[in-house]
């Protein structure tokens, strides 16, 4: 499967069922996000996702995430 990149919707897991929106950034250097710290690389990246329904940004392992027919 090709990997995800920069624009493609996806949905992912979250306490309240699964969640769609956006990847919105790819990052490959550690970072800080909503006060929390988070560890990326080029061989590990984080993607940054935006929720379709309330906007709100998450990071996540690639491999958390499932890519959406657009």
């Amino acid at each position: 499967m090709a990997e995800i990149e920069v624009g493609d919707r996806v949905s992912w897991n979250t306490e309240q069922g699964r969640t769609r929106g956006k990847v919105v950034e790819r990052k490959t250097k550690d970072f800080q996000l909503a006060k929390q710290r988070f560890k990326a690389s080029e061989d590990e990246p984080k993607l940054i996702v935006e929720s379709e329904k309330t906007g709100n940004r998450a990071a996540h392992d690639p491999s958390a995430l499932r890519r959406l027919k657009s």
